[in-house]
């Protein structure tokens, strides 16, 4: 699912937002998610899963066309943990055979 999906679901399921309307959703959602992990902020979405940002130590690396070490700086990576729901619910979806993306239901989490 693409970022244009998402947009073009959220019109359809909700018909008073225009595409421009659940444009701007996503945008600001997505927004919001990015300048909380570039603050540090973890984000946790129940039944989803949580974002977080974890520290890349420095290390040694290797330049591939001179065969020279390096050093590889620490770096911070954005790191999602999916919820149970979510990897429930996608454990019990078949074994997709093809690259093509496929759309899951979001998981019944009503029960919890």
């Amino acid at each position: 699912m693409t970022r244009s999906d998402l947009v073009a679901r959220l019109a359809e399921r909700f018909g008073q937002l225009t595409q421009r309307d659940a444009e701007f959703a996503v945008k600001t959602i997505l927004d919001a998610m990015s300048e909380a992990l570039a603050k540090g902020h973890r984000i946790e979405i129940r039944g989803f899963g949580s974002f977080s940002i974890s520290r890349r130590p420095p290390r040694m690396g290797r330049n591939p066309r001179s065969g020279e070490q390096v050093l590889i700086p620490e770096k911070l990576v954005p790191h999602f943990k999916p919820g149970k729901a979510l990897r429930e619910g996608v454990d019990t979806v078949d074994t997709v055979t093809d690259a093509t993306p496929v759309a899951v239901a979001s998981p019944d989490i009503s029960h919890s």
